[in-house]
């Protein structure tokens, strides 16, 4: 809604790119050369990784545009001018400080939830939607269903002993929770610890509540941004875009049945 301790560089699978960033090298599956594929299939073999962690919204539920879309006809609001507020708020690579962009504000607790949605409901408004403000995330996120497909994965993952964790930012407390103790050994959620996705800092946090090296672990996000900054910090990054395409790189990267 970003220690070190691997044998191997930081890394991504499903992606296609390979480069060096300011934590390391990120390696896409797709282009990665044969050296570089020998060593990631060593370090697996010998040590795979011993943990799950995912996103909650775009991963745990239906995608981002479809429930978004939903929530956006309902309220009689132009898909477009969601989009453009997004990318005002955001910029063209999502960067923005929280002083000039209230979804950070708000994802790290710093914005009370009615405050933002006043100032959502102004910027769509702007835009010549008549959106109210009260109850506008409450609307939003009655649009979000769970993906019961990747519910049972994370369920599979930990009867096969895995240790699993949710890692999300928060648009305010409109999870529905029902299941998570006994789906997560750990959650964190971004505005409950006053930090967020993609900083470093919010991953490192996940996997010192795991007790694992982040080389230990695999994370599932929606956005590519979040997959990097993962990566910088060691773990090993899964880019969703479908059940199919991240069930399977599951299975290959723990080297135990998650599918259905």
């Amino acid at each position: 809604m970003n220690g070190m301790g691997s044998h191997l560089p930081p890394r991504c699978a499903g992606g296609d790119e390979a480069g060096k960033g300011a934590g390391g090298w990120r390696v896409g599956s797709t282009v990665m050369t044969r050296t570089l594929r020998r060593l990631v299939y060593d370090r697996l073999v010998t040590h795979p990784p011993r943990a799950l962690v995912v996103d909650w919204y775009g991963v745990m539920t239906q995608d981002l545009n479809s429930a978004i879309g939903a929530w956006a006809q309902a309220d009689g609001i132009s898909f477009s001018t969601w989009r453009d507020s997004m990318r005002e708020w955001f910029g063209p690579l999502g960067y923005v400080d929280a002083t000039i962009n209230p979804v950070h504000a708000l994802e790290r607790g710093e914005l009370e939830v009615p405050d933002f949605e006043v100032a959502l409901a102004e910027r769509l408004n702007r835009g010549g939607s008549t959106v109210s403000p009260d109850g506008l995330l409450a609307r939003m996120f009655e649009h979000f269903a769970h993906a019961p497909d990747m519910v049972g994965l994370v369920r599979r993952a930990r009867d096969r002993g895995l240790a699993t964790a949710l890692l999300s930012n928060s648009w305010g407390d409109h999870y529905l929770r029902d299941g998570w103790d006994e789906m997560f050994d750990v959650v964190v959620i971004s505005g409950e610890v006053g930090m967020r996705k993609p900083e470093a800092r919010i991953f490192e946090l996940v996997v010192r509540r795991l007790a694992l090296p982040p080389a230990d672990c695999v994370f599932v996000d929606d956005h590519d941004v979040n997959i990097r900054a993962a990566a910088d910090v060691g773990l090993l990054g899964v880019h969703h875009r479908s059940y199919e395409q991240t069930a399977r790189q599951l299975e290959a990267l723990f080297g135990v049945p998650l599918a259905r």
